[in-house]
């Protein structure tokens, strides 16, 4: 029997010892719009395309990145509505670690609960994985923090990342260009400059999101002139 036989089936393994629908998973995170995030010296940028499916539709009702925490934020590649399920589920893991304990939850700690949450619907019957891949980008005491989470539930701290459908160019382009002493301004046009390697198109304000959080621990999403201003710069 080849793998395909093994492809409907969440729970079995492989011969090869793969869970065909976790790879399938991936493909559709592979099929994405691409996503990428840098961790500065002294702050994290998360950068993404944000392709509308037609003109026709209202820009400011699309958002990639969304705040999950004050000093945490996160950027998806994949399926959108699994991305929000996630944030809803992420938030309300937030807001019960600060009813408890009255701070922020770390960062490593939220991205452990999410990528349990992740997991768990690799393991059981009657669900599927979630067709997103997440980058979590926040500064908490340990400084600044860039998490790459799967849909298998692993989870991996990066000092810079891309996923998504160019993420192998953008990877590639992120090796020849990232330093550990880049500062969060450097961060943000060397963001750009990957994403500008495989955009289709012409980047702008209005298809391109991009959210930071630096040393104040204040994670936002940068508005459409400000991302302008920063394109200008760049070209």
């Amino acid at each position: 029997m080849g793998e395909s036989a093994y492809s409907f089936s969440l729970t079995t393994f492989s011969p090869s010892g793969k869970l065909m629908q976790i790879e399938y998973a991936l493909n559709a995170v592979n099929a994405g719009a691409t996503s990428l995030g840098i961790k500065a010296s002294n702050g994290v940028v998360v950068a993404t395309e944000k392709k509308l499916p037609s003109i026709l539709v209202d820009e400011d009702s699309v958002k990639k990145i969304s705040l999950v925490t004050p000093n945490t934020g996160v950027c998806y590649s994949g399926m959108g509505p699994d991305s929000r399920v996630l944030v809803k589920k992420a938030r309300k893991l937030s807001q019960s670690y600060y009813r408890l304990y009255k701070e922020n939850i770390p960062v490593s700690q939220l991205v452990r609960e999410t990528a349990t949450v992740m997991q768990e619907s690799t393991q059981q019957g009657g669900v599927r994985p979630y067709g997103v891949s997440l980058l979590v980008a926040g500064y908490d005491e340990l400084g600044p923090q860039l998490y790459q989470v799967d849909p298998s539930g692993s989870y991996f701290a990066w000092k810079a990342s891309a996923i998504g459908k160019n993420m192998v160019n953008a990877k590639t382009f992120l090796e020849k260009r990232y330093s550990e002493e880049m500062e969060l301004e450097d961060a943000i046009h060397t963001a750009l400059l990957t994403l500008k390697e495989g955009f289709e198109g012409q980047m702008s304000g209005e298809n391109v999101e991009i959210g930071i959080v630096g040393e104040d621990g204040k994670f936002r999403v940068l508005t459409a002139a400000e991302v302008t201003d920063y394109l200008e710069e760049v070209e």
